[in-house]
């Protein structure tokens, strides 16, 4: 499907660590550079974003990143808070995430590759990814109507659902297969698929249901579709609480006391859930690039890893994008 970007552009918010972890386990690893090292994150990483460009006509473009990937706030308030996925411990941090070695290796090509194009890189010293992405969405939220672009993230984490608003607007591109076939959420999808009719509803929801897969726990006993019914009666997760607290005929008694007995958790797990959307990103320029940042860099790198059509691939991409709205 491809978008017309509005008066004030597209701007287009890749959840870079998602996005490879996807090539990495999409494109066979027989994808080799000269000297047999692994390059099929970066190759399809590169594929995925000229797909992005081709598909969507952005007219800025950040890949956002992880300087963080469990940070400590998160840990403090949770700290079962993604502990699973935690390879083994690093002094004076929350633990080193268990990557694939084969994928490890690849994180610096895939750095050096988006540098020597011109694709801004954006992380923020003590946050996720997610928190980057947040930040620049409230940035473009804030500017006055008719100076903002239309957001698109990137992204394969159903967290960042949350950010969905049709008023900015902002919406959730979440690869299905590769990302050749996606389903674009916005508010309507929100509602259909989940049953809350906003992204801060999502959140809300989020925290009710919990998810394992980041060591949430949720409310024991309230499902997804339970949290959706509870959010349509009291509207926000402080409306669900106040209901509680007050004894409200419309929660069963079950439900009171699963709210009650969650109560810790329930008093924590918003500051885990909510992105940030003050974390300090720098500020760049995010046009997209018309030409490489560093051409003889970029030639260097395409040969070294022999990703030399990916790289021209996007290149010629980008060439063109430029040349239609020179039009």
């Amino acid at each position: 499907m491809t978008a017309t970007a509005g008066p004030a552009g597209r701007l287009l918010l890749l959840d870079s660590a998602s996005l490879y972890f996807r090539a990495f386990f999409g494109v066979p690893d027989s994808v080799r550079a000269p000297d047999g090292t692994p390059v099929n994150a970066v190759r399809g990483l590169l594929e995925m974003v000229a797909r992005l460009v081709v598909d969507h006509r952005p007219t800025r473009l950040v890949a956002c990143w992880d300087e963080d990937w469990r940070p400590a706030f998160r840990v403090d308030a949770l700290p079962s808070y993604k502990a699973h996925r935690v390879a083994h411990e690093v002094p004076g941090t929350t633990g080193a995430e268990e990557v694939p070695d084969a994928l490890t290796a690849q994180v610096p090509v895939i750095v050096e590759v988006l540098a020597a194009l011109g694709i801004p890189r954006l992380g923020a010293a003590g946050y996720e990814a997610d928190d980057v992405i947040g930040t620049l969405v409230a940035r473009e939220a804030a500017r006055p109507a008719g100076t903002r672009a239309a957001v698109d993230v990137v992204t394969g984490d159903r967290d960042l659902f949350q950010l969905v608003d049709d008023a900015v607007p902002v919406r959730v591109l979440y690869p299905v297969k590769g990302v050749k076939e996606l389903l674009i959420v916005d508010q309507s999808v929100l509602e259909e698929k989940y049953g809350v009719p906003t992204g801060r509803a999502y959140a809300d929801m989020a925290v009710l249901r919990g998810d394992p897969s980041d060591g949430l726990p949720g409310v024991p006993g309230i499902g997804e579709k339970t949290a959706a019914t509870l959010l349509g009666r009291y509207g926000t997760l402080e409306g669900v609480l106040a209901a509680r607290d007050a004894g409200d005929r419309g929660l069963t008694a079950t439900q009171r006391t699963r709210l009650t007995d969650a109560a810790d958790y329930l008093a924590v797990a918003p500051l885990v859930v909510t992105v940030a959307p003050d974390a300090p990103v720098a500020d760049v320029d995010d046009r997209l690039p018309t030409t490489p940042a560093d051409p003889d860099a970029l030639v260097a790198l395409a040969e070294r890893w022999g990703i030399a059509s990916s790289v021209r691939r996007l290149v010629d991409v980008l060439t063109d994008a430029a040349a239609r709205r020179a039009t």
